[in-house]
């Protein structure tokens, strides 16, 4: 192989490996995403994770003699889905840099993907034999 021919090899397996790195810091910041939001009143504090889970629900003692139970329901579930709504953007804002352009983020990463399926590996090159 011509020594022109390993630099350009090389040097596209660099760059794969820099963009590797990349992906794999991006997917990591996306596993440490979260939300908490509060209910106008303070009454309700809900906190949703990096997948949309629902990791905590808060109430201030209150809340049982200021809110009917159908007030109560309809107050966690907007919470709930203002987090959720914030999660998403913070992941389309992580993803934006690695999206290529004019391609929508929700066709590469729709509902229910599992990012992790799509990181890549590093390439490892064989070393030039000196001699």
């Amino acid at each position: 192989m011509s020594d022109e021919y390993q630099a350009m090899i090389e040097g596209l397996a660099e760059e794969y490996n820099r963009q590797a790195v990349r992906l794999r810091e991006t997917y990591g910041r996306l596993s440490e995403l979260s939300a908490t939001c509060r209910s106008e009143d303070g009454m309700v504090t809900v906190t949703i994770g990096s997948r949309g889970e629902v990791r905590g629900i808060e109430f201030d003692p209150r809340v049982y003699r200021k809110l009917s139970p159908s007030e109560l329901s309809r107050s966690i579930m907007e919470l709930i889905a203002k987090g959720s709504a914030e999660i998403a953007e913070g992941t389309r804002e992580l993803m934006a840099p690695l999206v290529p352009e004019g391609l929508p983020y929700e066709e590469l990463f729709g509902e229910g993907v599992d990012l992790s399926s799509f990181l890549p590996q590093p390439v490892d090159l064989p070393r030039k034999e000196d001699g």
